[in-house]
């Protein structure tokens, strides 16, 4: 391609909306452009890395045996209403009538479409395993679209669906699709992680998401740096921090913390280690009758270590939490507790409340928790002696820097992470509900074990800039990027002898393949180089009156510091070394 024929629109600032840095990138790289609150147009740039990126993805897919098709994006409303997620979806689901009144939706992802088809082409066990793929345009109606191409309402997905005779089965297409996962990433050029991830409602326990490493990430990846545990925040275990718990050495007290009402603030005037210290939370659930009228409220305490937060995601697989909690109002919490909160625990309340303790709090002693009376603490609070043993003691905290790791191999880091695919074990909960169904060995209907696999295309994008880059602008790797050599020819316009040997070296490295672009525009050298590093092209090539008078050209990768001077005849031999490293 040369620049003269494409389209390139750089800008020197960014838009005054555009808030993380590959969204500010992307704008000033003239990748993509506004046109509505989380919709943005594709410029021929940002499509050329979008199109890779699909390329490699879809070459991956077909290697691992998926079969590609195409569901459309607006899909009628009686497939989501056989799964009842019509209703239960949220403004999230774009819902719209046609001409004659009848429902649709703009599709946010394909589940039932998908099911749809299996259980009118899939009608025999022979005819499994399957999985079909699509990479298609998806709308989720954000209420607050931000961060560019990182969370729009408009945007691009590749997702998968796998259909199966038995759990077993679906477990061997589940690791097919994670190993298509790794080298997807792996060839995408991009740092990341699998991690173990939360199975939410469905349950299971076959659940990864693969998170692009970014400091900008909103997800907080734990793993160990001595072997190969990784889990989301949600999912990562936290093991007890004290091996069993010591003897009461101390007698309680109530001690006055006039004032006080958080953990730091009490540990501080005590003196104390806020390890020493008790969090107490306090929850509800509600029972429901047949109208939807709430017929009775069980509150619940949560006591985790003053260092500690609660894990909301642990606390919902907790028995009796596991039907849906929300946190107790002022009037409950005042009814059990004889006390607003500030100064609640486990000694001394009103009325009797579930206690569940984390897993390091059932191994204190001598520990400090609220007295249920403004400006009182106990000291010296000791299971068995000062209160009963807890009714429940689980994993109920998100795990901190330091911790040990599960397997027993170290300690847990965190980083953090975008979240960019997610594999998944679906079971038979779309089947079932879809009577989607075929014919085992005996001539029984069986529902389809299915699995779902989706990648972000497009937030590919904004995570891989998010990830590479600096103070001039985006640094793509080579798999991905709009074009992987940049040739900049200085005074082209003014001298035959650098126009001929720019055009020979575009010739010779579109001959080997090479996506290469030259920049026959007439730019100054400061304006030319200024683009092709904002837009992030790894390789570039300068060619000038006075370098070829001496025969050398300059060579410069983007994460190079200074240029590299080569020999002319050398160039093309040094670019294919770049580019095979």
């Amino acid at each position: 391609m040369k620049a003269s024929q494409f389209f390139v629109s750089t800008l020197k600032e960014a838009p005054a909306d555009a808030e993380v840095v590959s969204h500010k990138l992307m704008m000033r790289a003239g990748m993509i452009k506004r046109l509505g609150a989380g919709i943005y147009n594709y410029m021929p740039m940002g499509l050329r890395v979008i199109r890779k990126v699909e390329g490699i993805i879809r070459e991956e897919m077909n290697r691992a045996g998926a079969v590609e098709l195409l569901m459309p994006v607006v899909q009628p409303a009686e497939l989501w209403q056989e799964t009842g997620r019509f209703d239960k979806m949220g403004p999230e689901l774009l819902r719209v009538k046609d001409r004659h009144g009848r429902d649709f939706i703009i599709q946010p992802t394909s589940e039932e479409v998908v099911t749809d088809i299996a259980r009118q082409e899939l009608r025999s066990y022979k005819q499994l395993p399957k999985n079909l793929y699509h990479i298609q345009t998806k709308f989720r109606d954000e209420r607050r679209p931000r961060f560019g191409v990182m969370r729009g309402r408009e945007f691009t997905m590749k997702d998968a669906y796998s259909f199966d005779r038995d759990v077993e089965a679906a477990g061997r297409s589940y690791e097919n699709m994670f190993q298509a996962y790794c080298k997807i990433f792996d060839r995408l050029g991009l740092e990341y992680r699998a991690v173990a991830a939360d199975t939410g409602a469905i349950g299971g326990d076959r659940s990864h998401e693969f998170q692009v490493i970014a400091e900008t990430g909103e997800d907080a990846i734990v793993y160990c740096p001595d072997s190969d545990y990784a889990a989301n925040i949600e999912l990562a275990e936290a093991l007890p921090l004290l091996a069993s718990r010591a003897a009461a050495a101390q007698a309680l007290a109530k001690t006055p913390t006039p004032g006080k009402s958080t953990c730091e603030d009490v540990a501080a005037l005590l003196g104390l280690p806020l390890s020493q210290t008790v969090k107490s939370l306090v929850l509800a659930t509600d029972e429901l009758n047949e109208h939807g009228e709430v017929v009775k409220t069980q509150v619940w305490l949560l006591l985790v270590r003053g260092d500690h937060e609660l894990n909301e995601v642990k606390a919902g697989k907790v028995e009796g939490l596991k039907g849906g909690f929300r946190f107790a109002t002022v009037g409950e919490i005042e009814a059990h507790f004889g006390c607003k909160p500030g100064y609640l625990g486990p000694i001394g309340m009103k009325q009797p409340v579930k206690v569940i303790a984390d897993r390091t709090v059932a191994q204190m002693a001598d520990f400090v928790c609220g007295a249920n009376e403004a400006d009182f603490h106990f000291t010296g609070a000791n299971w068995g002696r000062d209160l009963p043993e807890p009714d429940v003691v689980a994993d109920i905290r998100n795990v901190v820097a330091g911790d040990p790791s599960p397997d027993g191999k170290g300690q847990l880091a965190i980083q953090r992470g975008i979240e960019v695919g997610h594999v998944f074990y679906l079971g038979t909960k779309y089947s079932a509900a879809m009577n989607a169904t075929f014919l085992d060995e005996t001539g029984k209907p069986k529902p389809f074990e299915m699995g779902c696999y989706g990648i972000g295309v497009t937030r590919i994008l904004g995570a891989a800039i998010e990830q590479n880059h600096d103070d001039r602008g985006i640094i793509w790797p080579d798999s991905i990027a709009p074009f992987t050599v940049a040739i900049c020819p200085i005074g082209m316009d003014r001298s035959e002898e650098v126009k001929a040997a720019a055009q020979q070296l575009y010739e010779q490295l579109q001959a080997l393949g090479v996506d290469v672009l030259l920049d026959d525009r007439g730019e100054r050298p400061g304006a030319m180089f200024a683009d092709w590093e904002l837009i992030g092209v790894p390789h570039r090539v300068v060619l000038s009156d006075r370098g070829l008078k001496e025969g050398q050209v300059e060579y410069q990768g983007r994460r190079d510091a200074e240029a590299t001077k080569l020999a002319l005849a050398e160039v093309v031999a040094h670019l294919q070394a770049r580019l095979k490293a």
